[in-house]
């Protein structure tokens, strides 16, 4: 491997690391915001009189719902972006992969959290059952979905860490190689 691209590699690993400091609070202060306005101004097409309280709790239909942290999925954007960050890819393959990544998964939550909210609204009896099964089965679903949508739009061949693990021990072996020869 050459200097520049061990060098990418250690960036790469480095800084999927280094976003899950602070216990991932730029997805959180990025994405929340791109979660909750939608949101309101979606609600706002269906009910009159939405409003929002301290920039998380969206008032319509005589009902209140906070989008919590665990809503905006932080989480799963940080999983998204290490998938993406721990892919060899190309730096511009790169960059449209993870803007596709968030764009996608950040549609389907904003239209997953709208529909949430119109069945709690509603009076839906099944809303706790239908809630728990989507945060523990659906919202899995949805971000294994995106990432393969991504690697099959961008036609990624690479498989994640496993493609630079067998990079790494390939250039190992062969310097062992070439010293024996020498």
């Amino acid at each position: 491997m050459k200097k520049r691209g061990a060098i990418e590699l250690m960036v790469r690993y480095l800084l999927s690391v280094l976003l899950a400091l602070g216990n991932l609070w730029i997805f959180y202060k990025i994405f929340t915001p791109l979660t909750v306005y939608p949101v309101v101004e979606i609600l706002n097409l269906f009910y009159s009189g939405v409003y929002l309280v301290q920039g998380i709790t969206i008032g319509f239909n005589g009902f209140e719902v906070s989008i919590i942290p665990a809503c905006v999925a932080g989480s799963a954007y940080y999983l998204l972006t290490i998938l993406n960050l721990i892919t060899p890819m190309k730096k511009e393959v790169r960059l449209k992969s993870l803007c596709f990544l968030f764009g996608a998964f950040l549609l389907l939550n904003i239209i997953r959290i709208v529909f949430f909210s119109m069945l709690f609204s509603s009076g839906f009896a099944y809303f706790e059952l239908a809630h728990k099964f989507t945060w523990y089965a659906i919202s899995t679903v949805m971000v294994i979905a995106v990432w393969f949508a991504n690697v099959r739009i961008f036609n990624i061949k690479e498989i994640p860490a496993y493609s630079d693990i067998k990079k790494v021990l390939g250039d190992v072996k062969k310097k062992r190689i070439d010293k024996k020869k020498k």
